[in-house]
Parts: C-alpha cells; sequence; structure tokens
C-alpha cells in the first residue's frame, strides 16, 4: 500500500520590519498590507494582527483565503498552492485541524479529519494516479497513515476490511479477492499469518 505522506510547507504570515500598510486601516479595520519580498495581506485587522477575513497572497504564487486570529489562519480557509495542490477545511492556531479535505497535485484525494496538520481520525483517501490509481481507502487514519479499523479497496473490485496500522493490514481481518475468494483472519505487517 502507498504510504501516505502529506507535505505541508506553506509560508507563515511575518510582516517584518519592511512591510507597510498600503491601503486602508491595519490597525482594527479593512487594509492592505505589503512586505518587501512581496507577500500581500488584504482583509480585517484587529490589534494590528489579521484577524478575521482576509486573503494572503505570496510571491510564490500561494494563496489562501479563510479566517485569521492573531496573525494565524483559523476557522474556515482554502489554501492553493502554486503547483496545484489545495486544502480546504477547518484551521487552528495556523495548521489544519478539524475536518477538511486535501488535494494533492497529481489527483490523489484526502476528505476527513485533520489534527496539527495530519490525517488523524475518520477520513477516505482516493488515489488518482499512478500504481495506486483507482484504490481507495475508508477508515481511521494517525498520523497520515492508514491505522486503526477500515476497508481498503483495489481499483479490481478486492478488497480487506479490517484492522491497519502504519499503512499496512495489521490484526484481525478479511480478504476478498476480485476473484471472490474470501480470507479471514490475521495478519502481521501486510502478510497473513493465521486464519
Amino acid at each position: 500500500m502507498k504510504k501516505l505522506l502529506l507535505i505541508l510547507i506553506f509560508p507563515i504570515l511575518c510582516f517584518g520590519q519592511q512591510a507597510r500598510c498600503v491601503s486602508g486601516d491595519c490597525t482594527n479595520g479593512y487594509g492592505t498590507y505589503k512586505t518587501e519580498n512581496g507577500t500581500i495581506y488584504k482583509g480585517e485587522w484587529k490589534n494590528h494582527n489579521a484577524h478575521g477575513l482576509g486573503t494572503m497572497t505570496w510571491a510564490s504564487g500561494d494563496k489562501y483565503v479563510g479566517g485569521f486570529k492573531d496573525d494565524l489562519r483559523h476557522g474556515q480557509g482554502t489554501y492553493t498552492w502554486a503547483n496545484g495542490a489545495k486544502y480546504i477545511g477547518e484551521y487552528k492556531d495556523g495548521e489544519f485541524d478539524g475536518q477538511g479535505t486535501y488535494i494533492y497535485k497529481n489527483g490523489d484525494k484526502y476528505v476527513g479529519e485533520f489534527k496539527d496538520n495530519l490525517f488523524d481520525g475518520q477520513g477516505t483517501m482516493t488515489f488518482g494516479y499512478g500504481e495506486y490509481y483507482g484504490d481507495k481507502y475508508v477508515g481511521e487514519f494517525k498520523n497520515d497513515m492508514q491505522h486503526g479499523q477500515g476497508t481498503y479497496t483495489w481499483s479490481d473490485g478486492a478488497k480487506h476490511v479490517g484492522e491497519f496500522k502504519n499503512n499496512m493490514k495489521h490484526g484481525p481481518g478479511t480478504y476478498t479477492g476480485s476473484d471472490g475468494r474470501v480470507v479471514s483472519g490475521v495478519w502481521e505487517n501486510n502478510q497473513f499469518i493465521e486464519q
């Protein structure tokens, strides 16, 4: 199975000394702020901090539209990377946290729960590219990996229902092949060990 690694490298909100308010009220109101390196924030302010709804655009082409609290992404928002990847969902203190959807640039898609920028909780991962094209996993995740109770369905119709650990079949489960053959028992690190 595919190792899921959610790479979340995105610029933080950092205005520094060379930033300036170019229009509006960047203290307590609505204004536009621009940094020397080309980062632009347009939106609501409170006590000199981005706070409320706003749009942040980086020189790299990355863009975030949504809620802010004390200069951090917070609440509902959409982050779009210049490479085409996208996250739509909840933020807490600058990190993906709560319900959300992460769409990879290659077409893979995760819909479910996040915690501290990682897939964590119930979710669905569908694979839209490469060796795993057409496969789908529905179940529990922990630290970006299939971990807990879940169902993995392959593009040919085969499926495994049971326990997973670190993206592998691990524990009790039932495998049904695309030919209808059924194997129930215990797996360890993707290997069937006993019925």
